[in-house]
């Protein structure tokens, strides 16, 4: 889809309304909010719990491709870059893609710490790897599997099979894979791995079959179709959270491929959030509600997702890690599904958070909220095109400096495709 087609296309399905008054809405709230990409091409840089912010605050990634409104395919490429935010928001490229989703991207993420290093996935032929990149130097090193997420002393990440993913759960995998257990419900031989990023070796933790052989309230899931997706480190790298997901049976190709018939089934699935050891075992079910969606440590022991625990109603809980003990988070403000983490520099104390398209303006707000006095600060609205939707949607997906005082997101409501904005918040009195 070319650009003047694309422009069409999202003016038909968007709401009515002038690009001044939607520029307006992103700054109802008086925080400066400034564009930091821009056209023709498209930018993002994706999922929420990423660091897209290098340690000293100076820089952003950022991803960039030349189309929208379909699926990847596995001839697609998009460029890596580096935005100087005290250069005039100036793009470097620093590399390319061949194994990326509209959701996560290719995991694009500064290794933690590091001013200089980024680590991203690619693909080689139909193997899926990682590359770790000093952007300095232009020192580069591929390691022979691709990760999900770092660990937080940079030592370690942990992966899993996006070729699987892709199978069960499109805009979160790759295409251009080849899954040699396709025909299995829950093989052996894979699942979660771990990579020492020192050594590049990596070795398997958690299996398929593993995990289908743990029951669900009292039910036998060892026949479904199972698939990990979400993986995050603890706070301190000892442990580490993975839903497992799975279908009563394999979702045909030809229904993969079709965007109507895909869209009409493709969140008929069931959602464990487990945890586990980095050094593999004591795994234990933290969530057997099957609705677990978004989710965030709050520290080692705990974790705040959104979900709907057994008997009780939809809502962001708070999960003592390797115990029952939950409690609500949120309640009567906090109250639809968002991309939640915590504002560094608040002590744990203040939530960033943000909400699908709201109402007939379709309205996305980043927000922040204050568990203590239950306070709510909105820090926008955004508002997202109608055309947006299913797998190529644009969740804002908030991502805050690591001094809390700026926040980066991604939008369509510029009216030129998805770009990405900084919200400035340090002015506001937390």
């Amino acid at each position: 889809m070319n650009r003047r087609t694309f422009l069409q296309y999202v003016s038909a399905g968007s709401a009515a309304m002038a690009l001044p008054s939607i520029l307006a809405m992103a700054k109802a709230h008086d925080l400066p909010v400034r564009t930091i990409t821009k056209g023709p091409e498209f930018h993002w840089f994706g999922y929420y719990d990423k660091r897209q912010f290098n340690h000293s605050n100076t820089k952003v990634l950022g991803m960039q491709v030349d189309f929208e409104m379909r699926s990847p395919t596995k001839d697609d490429v998009i460029k890596m870059g580096v935005i100087d935010l005290q250069h005039g928001d100036k793009w470097t490229e620093i590399g390319e893609s061949r194994s990326w989703g509209w959701q996560q991207g290719c995991m694009l993420q500064w290794v933690p710490g590091s001013d200089t290093k980024v680590m991203w996935n690619d693909r080689r032929g139909d193997e899926f790897v990682s590359i770790l990149k000093d952007i300095e130097t232009g020192e580069e090193r591929i390691i022979p599997k691709a990760i999900y997420t770092l660990s937080p002393d940079g030592k370690s990440a942990v992966g899993t099979d996006f070729t699987r993913i892709q199978n069960y759960r499109k805009g979160y995998g790759y295409p251009g894979g080849i899954d040699p257990y396709k025909g299995q419900n829950a093989p052996k031989k894979a699942g979660i791995y771990k990579i020492d990023l020192a050594t590049g070796k990596s070795k398997l933790i958690i299996s398929y079959n593993e995990i289908s052989k743990i029951p669900i309230n009292g039910e036998d899931i060892s026949d479904k179709w199972h698939y990990f997706n979400h993986l995050l480190i603890s706070p301190d790298s000892e442990r580490f959270i993975f839903l497992n997901r799975y279908w009563d049976a394999p979702i045909p190709d030809d229904i993969l491929n079709n965007v109507v018939e895909y869209n009409k089934i493709r969140t008929n699935y069931t959602t464990r959030m487990f945890t586990a050891s980095m050094k593999g075992g004591d795994t234990y079910l933290l969530d057997p509600s099957g609705k677990t969606s978004h989710f965030i440590w709050k520290d080692p022991e705990h974790i705040t997702a959104w979900t709907r625990p057994i008997g009780m109603e939809s809502g962001f809980y708070e999960f003592e890690d390797k115990t029952k003990n939950i409690r609500q988070v949120g309640k009567g403000v906090m109250t639809v599904n968002g991309h939640n983490t915590f504002l560094p520099g608040t002590n744990q104390e203040w939530i960033l958070n943000d909400t699908y398209p709201q109402g007939e303006a379709r309205e996305q707000i980043p927000y922040l909220y204050h568990e203590k006095t239950n306070k709510r600060i909105d820090l926008g609205r955004f508002h997202e095109p109608l055309a947006y939707n299913g797998e190529w949607r644009c969740d804002t997906h908030p991502r805050s400096s690591n001094d809390g005082k700026l926040v980066c997101i991604d939008s369509t409501h510029g009216g030129n495709g998805r770009q990405m904005y900084l919200i400035d918040i340090s002015s506001l009195k937390l």
